[in-house]
């Protein structure tokens, strides 16, 4: 099998000098910098721990979400904007309007 031989390595240009202002115009001076495609920042999620399911109410603890009909207590159901659903098994109750 061949081997390939190392890339050249390519002396950079060497630079005029200039006066600042006439090298660059004032429009292209102040032009937004472009982001990179694919170049985002990626957003957190913030995951909630069990605290979050339970609220506290002097000295009682009361369950924030329903359980699941189908899985029984021990497991919570998601609470989205016009339903609920199992994690665990898919079963989804809809909220009453």
């Amino acid at each position: 099998m061949p081997v390939k031989a190392p890339p050249k390595k390519e002396e950079p240009a060497k630079k005029e000098e200039a006066p600042a202002a006439a090298a660059k115009p004032a429009e292209v001076a102040a032009a937004p910098k472009k982001v990179e495609k694919g170049k985002h920042e990626k957003k957190h999620r913030v995951e909630k721990g069990v605290h979050a399911m339970y609220k506290i109410e002097g000295d009682k603890v009361t369950r924030a979400r329903p359980t699941c009909e189908r899985c029984g207590p021990g497991f919570f159901m998601a609470d989205h904007h016009d339903r609920y659903t199992c994690g665990h098994c898919g079963f989804t109750r809809y909220k009453q309007k």
